[in-house]
């Protein structure tokens, strides 16, 4: 059935005004809040005003949606000014089951869903907590008394979503029949379920904390996987009606040809997540069963710049710090894709950002965006490559560079020259020890006098998980565990699970480093062409710490676990 309540027969008229009188009142209720906050300038707020008034949009909506305010702080402000407890986003993950006949037009409509109902009672979470006519329409449907809790707008779409979607499913299921036809695959994916499923799919990912969200083509589904603290976690599995209609809403969105299914695609999107601007780099590729589509997520809001918070010890901190405040030379950054490379240089950058320095970067992609940084993206299809980019950046008269990477000898040599006439060059590149970075210089045929007189510091580095502090279990690893590994006899910990880290006993990355400062002996070693060996082995007696080491000393810190190190350095 699909009754709409708002329209049964024998439901009382409703006293409050109509819908659109209503949403104005609410606006005006919402608006005294955040004019009395002061959460917006008067300009901002007039500015939402007119939108939503435009638009027909609720008043919180749009003020989110504009990225004024984050879902969150407009909640926390509704409920000190309304009374109401504030959900936690779980308690509308499993919302109760619908048990009256009452359509989702009609939920999104009140931006309303019910969570419980027992007892004589119904608990709804609203998002307008200054709207009468939600406790109204509820305790007329269920005869219950109505209590209300507030709740983010988004979460509750995706309560509704849950309580509805067999209903939009079916629907999609009968539209897309034949989704060979691309005008008719161009109206599908503008139909609200394909709308709504990619929305939700992206807003739960984020609330995860999810670096990556895979969409792959199964034979009878398309699975949906979120990358949480760099490992994958299966989420959910669409329908296999769903499957062209949402991989080619993601293509639609991000700019891609949604005619052209044979070749792979790259695209970017931006879109507002509880009032944050969140940054996806989308990437599709052909499969047996159709497109596999990988969205990366940038979170600006979580971009943290911060050394201590990357996993910089103070010492480390001080070390890298100094290195990259020199007037000219080349820091290195290594190590695999995703381990956190070009935020550590992100945060170099930071550290030396004033209005004395003129800060370039070239980067492929530009993953987030800088202030009082020049960033620019390559462009291989017109011949602007790294090695391009670094030639016309000497002419700007730059002082600091950032090169994404260095991956040819032609910007390899570029770089070493640039260092030689004082600029400090910032870059990456694809080893697996910091020593090794030396080899692989060499290797791109830059001779080893010049490197040794311009290389300043190699930082490598890997992600670990950071135990959950909540569940964290500490124990003593076994002795011959200890002696094998040169651990010292004390208290460790290891992951146990609990509900805050969804039983996984991890929650967050840091990374581990190890730190090769060059220094005249180094020089030396490098001008000779020593092997990797011989330079960690002279390094060690600075004070060098392999990659293993430091993870080990976190390990015993009580941040990360014996096994995550083991995981990520094993044979370093």
């Amino acid at each position: 059935m699909t009754l709409d309540t708002a329209s049964d027969a024998g439901a009382p008229e409703r006293s409050a005004p109509d819908a659109g009188v209503r949403a104005g009142q609410a606006a005006r209720s919402i608006a005294g809040v955040l004019e009395q906050g002061n959460l917006l300038s008067r300009e901002a707020l007039a500015r939402a005003q007119i939108v939503a008034q435009e638009s027909g949009e609720r008043l919180e909506a749009v003020v989110t949606r504009l990225g004024l305010l984050s879902e969150t702080t407009l909640c926390e402000h509704l409920a000190a000014a309304s009374g109401l407890p504030l959900a936690r986003a779980e308690l509308l993950r499993t919302p109760a089951p619908l048990d009256r006949a009452i359509t989702a037009d009609f939920l999104r409509d009140i931006r309303a869903a019910p969570i419980a109902h027992e007892g004589g009672r119904v608990c709804v979470a609203v998002a307008d907590p200054f709207d009468p006519f939600v406790e109204q329409a509820f305790g007329f449907v269920y005869a219950s008394t109505v209590e209300r809790v507030l709740a983010r707008p988004s979460d509750i779409d995706a309560a509704i979503e849950a309580l509805c979607q067999d209903s939009d499913d079916d629907r999609l299921l009968d539209d897309a029949a034949n989704v060979d036809d691309i005008d008719r695959l161009r109206d599908l994916i503008s139909d609200a379920p394909a709308i709504r499923a990619v929305n939700r799919l992206i807003a739960e990912a984020v609330d995860e904390r999810a670096s990556d969200i895979h969409l792959e083509p199964a034979e009878d589904s398309l699975v949906v996987r979120y990358r949480i603290d760099g490992m994958l976690r299966e989420v959910t599995r669409l329908p296999q009606a769903m499957k062209s209609a949402v991989v080619s809403r993601v293509k639609v969105v991000s700019g891609l040809d949604i005619s052209e299914r044979r070749l792979p695609q790259d695209g970017r999107l931006r879109i507002a997540v509880r009032g944050h601007e969140i940054d996806l780099r989308v990437a599709t590729s052909p499969s047996i069963h159709g497109e596999s589509v990988v969205m990366r997520i940038l979170d600006r809001s979580n971009l943290t710049l911060d050394f201590a918070t990357l996993g910089f010890d103070t010492a480390l901190a001080e070390q890298f710090s100094s290195v990259v405040h020199r007037p000219h030379g080349i820091m290195l950054v290594t190590g695999p894709t995703g381990s956190g490379k070009t935020t550590t240089l992100y945060a170099a950058l930071a550290s030396i950002n004033s209005v004395e320095r003129k800060l370039l970067t070239v980067e492929d992609p530009i993953e987030y965006r800088l202030n009082g940084v020049v960033q620019t993206q390559v462009q291989p299809a017109i011949g602007f490559t790294f090695a391009s980019a670094l030639r016309s950046f000497l002419r700007q008269d730059p002082d600091v560079i950032m090169v994404g990477e260095i991956r040819d000898t032609e910007t390899a040599q570029i770089a070493v020259q640039a260092a030689l006439t004082g600029h400090m060059i910032l870059s990456t590149l694809h080893t697996n020890t910091a020593a090794g970075a030396i080899s692989r210089l060499i290797d791109m045929e830059v001779e080893p006098f010049l490197l040794g007189s311009v290389l300043v510091g190699v930082l490598a580095q890997r992600l670990v998980r950071r135990l959950c502090r909540e569940c964290r279990e500490a124990y003593h690893p076994d002795a011959d565990l200890r002696a094998d590994l040169g651990l010292p006899d004390q208290v460790f910990y290891r992951a146990k699970g609990c509900s805050t880290c969804h039983g996984t006993g991890y929650m967050g990355r840091l990374a581990v480093f190890e730190f090769l400062a060059i220094d005249q002996e180094i020089a030396r070693l490098i001008t000779h062409r020593a092997d990797t060996h011989t330079i960690e082995t002279t390094a060690a007696a600075s004070g060098y710490l392999s990659l293993k080491r430091d993870g080990f000393n976190k390990a015993a810190a009580g941040l990360t676990t014996i096994e995550e190190v083991l995981r990520v350095a094993t044979g370093e």
